[in-house]
């Protein structure tokens, strides 16, 4: 019989080990082969002849299971050290050295399933499609279909369905495999009370409060993941394990433990980043994980940005954040907001001061939304003088995110939607801004080399002249962030010979993404911005660019180099853009 799996590489003191798979094709022969102990001791350099005949006596077990995940249920092997069977070998008396080990796997055939049972199962249960008869006998499938038929129990309420019996036969003359599982899918099942294990500077009242474990309701295994991603949301703790009682209580009630700990209450952390465009920035903060004891948050932060770019001078930042998780409910989070800002941009410069608190609600793993009431006073200076506004804001949030890596998205969607109502107040003007910043992502080819990357973000003033709004509401183009190629805020509106932000603005970028090397990736882009006076568009200007980029990928995400020249607008000239992550 031919030999078509044979691996020899010779050692000091094991002379050589050979492992035969004859009758099996490269890919079983590759997993048998990384399965084995012997190999994984030799390429460790480890020559030990008592660790060589444990490794060996193992490697039956082992090379049995990678055959029997591959439906061969009448494999041969046979494992000879020195001659000798390794399993007649004494366990306690181990040759001094050993030189030759040989490792022969004969597969044998794939066997079929002939039966395929696994009773009772819980309505909507789905099973993988390999298990049917027929079909190639596979171990793995068998465990996930057991797996299924437990976790769809579980899925109504039977948190303690077991295996209650299994009966496994193969059948060697007709090279098939009868599988017969029996199910005990136990009582309905409700959830108890949350026991608490750790994370004691936080109050156990605040604790069952932010889990939100539904306690006296029918178990889920969502509503148990949920009630640890709550404790996980709140950055208090460094690790969440919620854990199930083995036994019920009367009444079919399960108890739940929480194994918490903590991550130290207080942080400080420091920035810096430097760009050709925006200069350097400087970031500083203060964060305290457990404020009052109930996982409360109290950060504060300052920016100085803007140092020595070209962006129209230095913008200074002061805000004061104070979050408290489960208020009014698990899934809802009150936070208070004060801040101070000073801007200097190109067309305008602004001092601002805001304060207000809202709650964020998180309605699932791919969707939030917030809502809050805040003061806005706002002082700026740009082409129509000096000007003073004083807003009661409505400001309302949703975000939608299915991206499969924000930094470096392959497929998904972003949604970010803002709708803020604006009351004016000591004469300002009333009003609403709503501004959009959509996203989407295809790959294909072979194992996804290229990417198709598309965004269409934009926004209206509505109900507000464009003097009756400050300048951070209205909407400029130009820049990293809409229209590489084109300077910082270069496309706006002209009011008395000087350029403002516009009340409408509409953004297109368009992006295909390749891989070329395991770390190198190249991008060609192409971008469009439209900026109108009016709250619709009306009599609009546009600008375009399109460029080139490379891209260092990193586990992080990738570090971006874009080189963009304009079309169309005021620019000229190339514009480079350097950061971390794609653009969008």
């Amino acid at each position: 019989m031919a030999v078509l799996g044979l691996w020899m590489t010779p050692v000091s003191a094991l002379e050589n080990l050979e492992f035969r798979t004859p009758g099996a094709d490269e890919a079983l022969a590759d997993e048998l082969r990384q399965s084995s102990l012997l190999i994984a001791a030799q390429n460790e350099g480890n020559n030990d002849p008592q660790e060589l005949l444990a490794a060996a006596n193992a490697d039956y077990g082992r090379l049995v299971g990678t055959l029997y995940s591959e439906g061969r249920f009448g494999g041969v092997i046979n494992i000879m050290v020195d001659g000798r069977e390794a399993a007649g070998i004494p366990p306690l008396s181990a040759p001094d050295a050993i030189r030759t080990i040989v490792v022969t796997v004969k597969p044998g055939p794939q066997y079929n399933f002939s039966r395929t049972e696994i009773v009772p199962q819980a309505p909507g249960t789905v099973l993988p499609d390999g298990f049917a008869p027929g079909q190639p006998a596979r171990t793995p499938v068998i465990r996930d279909s057991v797996a299924a038929v437990v976790d769809g129990w579980r899925d109504v309420g039977r948190a303690k369905a077991s295996v209650a019996g299994q009966k496994v036969t193969a059948n060697h003359n007709v090279k098939q495999l009868a599988v017969d599982v029996g199910i005990a899918p136990g009582p309905e099942v409700r959830f108890g009370d949350l026991l608490l294990k750790g994370g004691d500077r936080v109050r156990p009242a605040r604790l069952r409060k932010i889990a939100g474990l539904p306690t006296g309701e029918i178990y889920s295994p969502e509503a148990l993941e949920l009630s640890a991603k709550r404790l996980r949301r709140t950055g208090t703790f460094k690790s969440v394990s919620l854990t199930e009682a083995e036994t019920l209580r009367p009444g079919d009630v399960m108890d739940i433990t929480a194994t918490l700990t903590e991550e130290k209450p207080r942080r400080i952390g420091f920035g810096a980043e430097i760009s050709t465009v925006e200069g350097l920035a400087l970031s500083a903060f203060w964060l305290h994980r457990n404020l009052l004891g109930g996982a409360e948050r109290l950060r504060l932060e300052g920016n100085v940005t803007g140092i020595g770019g070209d962006t129209g001078g230095t913008d200074y930042k002061f805000s004061a954040r104070y979050g408290r998780p489960a208020t009014p409910d698990a899934d809802t989070d009150l936070y208070i907001l004060a801040e101070v800002e000073q801007v200097n941009e190109p067309t305008y410069s602004a001092k601002t001061g805001r304060l207000g608190f809202g709650f964020d609600r998180y309605i699932n793993d791919q969707l939030s939304v917030s809502l809050g009431l805040a003061y806005v006073y706002s002082q700026d200076t740009d082409a129509l003088g000096t000007l003073s506004y004083h807003h009661l804001t409505l400001p309302l949030n949703a975000t939608y995110d299915s991206r499969d890596m924000p930094l470096d998205a392959t497929k998904g969607y972003f949604a970010d939607v803002d709708v803020m109502p604006f009351l004016g107040v000591s004469g300002s003007e009333s009003g609403a801004r709503v501004a959009f910043d959509t996203r989407a992502y295809k790959a294909f080819g072979d194992e996804g080399k290229f990417v198709l990357a598309g965004r269409v973000q934009g926004g209206s003033i509505i109900g507000a002249s464009l003097t009756g709004v400050p300048n951070d509401y209205r909407f400029y183009s130009g820049g990293g962030g809409t229209v590489r190629g084109q300077a910082y805020q270069s496309l706006g509106v002209m009011v008395n010979g000087e350029l403002t932000g516009g009340r409408s603005f509409l953004g297109l970028s368009g992006e295909l993404r390749a891989k070329v090397r395991e770390s190198i990736g190249v991008v060609a882009f192409a971008d469009f911005g439209l900026v109108g006076a009016d709250s619709f568009g009306g009599d609009a200007d546009t600008h375009a660019g399109a460029g080139l980029g490379l891209r260092y990928l990193t586990p992080i995400g990738p570090i971006r180099l874009d080189v963009a020249a304009p079309i169309g607008g005021t620019s000229s000239g190339a514009q480079v853009y350097v950061g971390i992550g794609q653009a969008f």
